[in-house]
């Protein structure tokens, strides 16, 4: 069952889909973030809706700014913001009457996995924390996906963030930049294979959605670049955390990254043969991703 909800993250409305099992509550559930440009109809209700077929609760959403949830200006990507629906939407859950309010998880998938480990380092309501394809978005902007990227690139956004900024004070309109170049092999010149699959994902038949994000805002930008995923992640122990993310993935290096700065108890699981974005809609890689998030939720949310 799949209920469409609100409920308000720092003034904003934001509107999410409630997945439910057929069993009596109250019931242990779980947060689902969504990676950056996307919506709560792509991957994140895919695996709301998985891990409510496995007997949870499971709230996708849209985050701020995006999809169907208010704010202005639209397509901004403000990652203290992201953090911050999160923690709503646990607070959201425990008004429900089908929640267990002491057992509830979180989800965070692509960006939302590096957003949901400051989430649930200050947030302790948050019991066991879970990504797939975890990718701290501010070292990709910094960096790029595979770390190689010249930084001659980030300090050319960051001046035009700035600039940006200054002519919307002086009376201009808010712009934004495009997530994705127009076309396939444009996205394969500026991304290799990683960028391709992004563009493949959410650009074309694959997965696309008149609501996923197309742009970002400038102002966007420094916010981003000024992000740390990992920061905090040893505030998550003794909490449970499982970071899955496939073998064939560019950004996995953040996943393992990130969990080498965090203490026990942790897990890694890989999942052979998949790439990041496999991770979002291939049913091969996606099904075994489910079954180990099931079971890593069943065994630390009772």
């Amino acid at each position: 069952m799949r209920k469409n909800v609100t409920f308000p993250s720092a003034g904003v409305e934001i509107a999410g889909h409630l997945y439910l099992p057929e069993a009596p509550g109250p019931l242990p559930a779980v947060v689902v973030g969504h990676p950056a440009g996307g919506v709560k109809e792509q991957a994140a209700g895919r695996y709301a809706r998985l891990l409510a077929e496995r007997g949870f609760a499971a709230l996708a959403f849209d985050a701020a700014f995006q999809g169907e949830s208010g704010g202005l200006p639209r397509g901004l990507e403000d990652p203290a913001q992201r953090v911050e629906d999160l923690k709503a939407a646990v607070s959201f859950l425990t008004t429900r009457s089908e929640v267990d309010a002491e057992r509830i998880g979180a989800l965070g998938i692509c960006a939302s996995g590096g957003y949901v480990i400051p989430a649930a380092a200050t947030d302790h309501r948050i019991r066991a924390v879970a990504t797939v394809s975890a990718a701290d978005i501010g070292r990709m902007f910094r960096e790029g996906a595979d770390g190689t990227q010249d930084p001659a690139v980030v300090r050319a956004m960051v001046d035009a963030a700035a600039a940006a900024r200054t002519a919307q004070a002086r009376g201009g309109k808010t712009t934004s930049f495009p997530i994705f170049p127009e076309t396939a092999e444009a996205a394969r010149a500026a991304g290799g294979q990683h960028g391709f699959e992004g563009f493949e994902y959410y650009r074309t038949e694959r997965a696309r959605h008149p609501r996923s994000a197309a742009e970002f805002t400038w102002d966007s930008l420094d916010r981003i670049v000024a992000f740390d995923a990992g920061r905090f992640a040893g505030l998550i122990a003794p909490r449970p955390l499982l970071m899955i993310a496939g073998t064939e993935a560019v950004t996995k290096h953040m996943t393992t990254d990130v969990l080498a700065s965090a203490a026990e108890p942790k897990q890694l699981r890989w999942i052979e043969g998949a790439t990041h974005v496999d991770l979002y809609d291939r049913e091969q890689y996606v099904g075994p991703a489910a079954d180990e998030l099931a079971a890593f939720f069943a065994a630390r949310l009772g």
